[in-house]
């Protein structure tokens, strides 16, 4: 079951600074560790025990693993020693190269890398047993706490370690990883961008090199000025090319680093030059341009100092630009938060983050292909209102990540298909309907649907309002989201979901007609079989006179209405507070009941007696409820059944509350200013569970 969210409105990146507690105590780091200490004890984490359980979930251990802390491992057991490096990250027996890679990048960025890695822990004279890592989890800082007990076999580490045995922040920094996600196993398959994120709280990007966009240049420009992890690499067409060597020095299937871009003045023309890192230190590119290349013969020493370009075999190297699409397939950018930027850092993204879910029956629409639920997705509203410096259009990177997936892979969760379509905003305000989708097309949409954490793409548009709608790819899926919009200058997102607003009409005051009714002669006369003498019915009677009438009522599915229902209907029919109702009280009641009914019949498109659960939110604004999606999800919780439907004594159990709620909420704000001030949403809210 997916979390509602309440307060849908958009939220600023968060400060890493500010990360929150996890353990299971509520108590932080330095705490747990002078506990510890005081008791002269060495911290064991009950939330991520050293047992199969945090190893895996699926299988058992194939091996007979032993936990152990790296003092009895080694005699002299080090956090970090001589610096963090890429050589202090080899691979175990763990599928999660994927994470390896994007710990490398994170060694070449020295101000992350203390973020994620604090580098005041050791084994020195306060040592506890206790270490802390910092990661970024949906738009949250999260301080996760281990303990330093490790997996090994015939006293070796048996997953991720530092090519020096006595090095130990690497193979701690994968349990601390290992444990935000539940366990080793879940690490198994991944994608660089995914970890890169985690690490930075930045968005990615991938690209195709050979299918990327005419401007890749000056993407991959902008990038590098704001301080982006960009990286690259070359495909592998079978395992046995892995790290295979090319005739122009270049390693297939290795993450490189790209570290600058930078145009030089060559024979008369401007030429563009990329520069790549290989993570291994040596090992570098031979072709135009490289370290002993005639071409930096006829380039001015100065010039050449500017670009920094030295011939040494230190794995960095410049190439042309041309020459780097055609032997480079893929490019993966970590666009930063400007909180992980400098003061000083130029060209700084401006980031606005909306959480939200999906929840079966009232927002898990799925994509366009499924127009009927499509239009009750979840939408924002997105404002383009200035241009990009020199260009006519606004940039800007929308990206969908689906949460929690990896965590839930215990429990059988997948990830799903997602993926979002952007429309240009009609003047109007408020949740757009079906017909708006039926008649116009999309302006921009995600490249593809598909099964990763996060779909992300970059987008141009003309200056203007728009409604990003994110989706799963089929409709009654369910899952919590967290939609982020990376824009070059200041954009304004609104949730066009958050809003709660009731119009009701004034209550009618029932005037004698002439002549009555063959209606109002059959109630007259069962109100008096009913009643007695005093034409007055408790809520028992209202009981049985309603649920007689209605179950003549052709056209709509009624179970029963229950004596609950009916004390409501008193309560919120009867004006001079005896309990009961009156004649003209029921008269009243009863022509709001026949537009209810004209209402359920309006949106009960199949005629099968019963409205489909995603059709609530047009039935209650038709009835003068706008809603949020929190309540709408509430409510459909509560009344629809197994297959999304909503039978018609639901429908007027719900509108029956509802309208109390509002009355009540009404009176209150006109008797008492201070009510005026009172969220409305969360009135219905406490008034619909009570």
């Amino acid at each position: 079951m997916p979390y509602l969210y309440r307060d849908l409105k958009p939220r600023s990146p968060a400060l890493p600074g500010a990360a929150c507690a996890t353990h299971s105590s509520g108590k932080a780091y330095e705490e747990l560790k002078q506990e510890c200490l005081h008791r002269g004890v060495l911290f064991e984490d009950p939330d991520f025990p050293a047992c199969d359980s945090s190893l895996f979930f699926s299988e058992k251990p194939p091996i007979p693993f032993i936990w152990k802390r790296p003092g009895d491992i080694v005699k002299d057991p080090k956090f970090i020693l001589g610096g963090a490096t890429r050589t202090d990250i080899c691979q175990g027996d763990l599928g999660d190269c994927w994470l390896l890679a994007a710990i490398a990048s994170l060694t070449l960025n020295e101000k992350t890398l203390s973020r994620v890695v604090p580098l005041d822990q050791n084994f020195g004279p306060d040592y506890a047993g206790i270490f802390h890592f910092q990661f970024w989890q949906h738009n949250e800082w999260l301080d996760v706490v281990i303990d330093d007990r490790l997996p090994t076999f015939n006293g070796r580490l048996v997953f991720l370690h530092s090519a020096e045995r006595n090095e130990f922040w690497s193979a701690l920094l994968e349990k601390a990883y290992a444990k935000l996600n539940g366990s080793y196993e879940a690490l198994k398959g991944g994608s660089t961008i995914e970890a890169m994120e985690d690490f930075t709280g930045g968005v990615g990007e991938m690209y195709e090199v050979k299918k990327a966009p005419d401007n890749f240049y000056e993407i991959l420009a902008k990038a590098l000025k704001r301080c982006s992890m960009v990286g690259c690499s070359i495909d592998t067409t079978s395992a046995a090319e892995s790290e295979a060597k090319t005739p122009f020095g270049l390693i297939k299937g290795h993450a490189y680093s790209v570290t600058g871009i930078d145009e030089v003045s060559y024979q008369g023309r401007q030429v563009q030059l990329i520069r790549i890192r290989n993570p291994w230190g040596q090992v570098e590119w031979n072709g135009p341009w490289s370290d002993n290349s005639l071409e930096w013969h006829s380039v001015s020493p100065s010039e050449q100092r500017r670009l920094t370009q030295a011939a040494r075999d230190d794995g960095e190297f410049w190439m042309r630009f041309g020459d780097f699409k055609v032997h480079f397939d893929k490019v993966e950018i970590c666009n930063l938060t400007p909180d992980a930027l400098d003061d000083s850092t130029a060209h700084k993204w401006e980031v606005t983050i909306h959480q939200g879910s999906w929840v079966r029956g009232s927002t898990a629409g799925g994509c366009r292909n499924f127009l009927e639920t499509f239009w009750t997705n979840p939408q924002i509203k997105l404002s383009l209102t200035e241009k990009d410096d020199g260009q006519d259009e606004c940039t800007f990177i929308a990206a969908l990540m689906q949460k929690d997936r990896r965590k839930l892979r215990k429990f059988g969760a997948e990830m799903l298909t997602i993926g979002y379509s952007i429309y240009e905003s009609p003047s109007r305000d408020g949740h757009l309907g079906k017909d708006f989708f039926r008649y116009h097309p999309s302006k921009a949409r995600s490249k593809t649907y598909i099964n990763l954490r996060e779909v992300s793409n970059r987008f141009k548009l003309p200056p203007g309002d728009y409604i990003l709608v994110p989706t799963t790819f089929e409709p009654h899926q369910e899952a919590d989201f967290c939609l982020r919009i990376f824009s070059e200058k200041k954009a304004i997102t609104e949730d066009l979901d958050q809003n709660v607003a009731i119009d009701l009409p004034e209550p009618i005051n029932p005037t004698p007609s002439p002549e009555e009714t063959e209606e109002e002669k059959l109630f007259k006369a069962l109100f008096e079989q009913i009643s007695g003498k005093d034409m007055e019915i408790s809520a028992e009677e209202l009981e049985y006179v309603l649920n007689a009438v209605l179950k003549r009522t052709k056209n709509i599915r009624f179970k029963n209405l229950s004596l609950i229902s009916c004390r409501n209907i008193i309560s919120l029919m009867d004006t001079n507070g005896n309990g009961k109702l009156e004649f003209n009280e029921f008269k009243v009641f009863w022509e709001k009941m026949k537009k209810w009914i004209n209402i359920f019949l309006q949106f009960d498109f199949d005629k099968s007696g019963s409205m489909s659960s995603y059709e609530l939110r047009s039935a209650l604004k038709a009835a003068g409820y706008q809603l949020s999606n929190y309540l709408l999800q509430l409510i459909v919780l509560r009344y629809s059944d197994e297959q999304f439907q909503i039978d018609f004594d639901d429908f007027l159990n719900c509108l029956i509350r509802l309208e109390n709620a509002s009355r009540v909420f009404q009176a209150l704000s006109v008797k008492n200013k201070e009510y005026i001030n009172l969220n409305i949403g969360e009135f219905i809210n406490l008034a619909m569970n009570i």
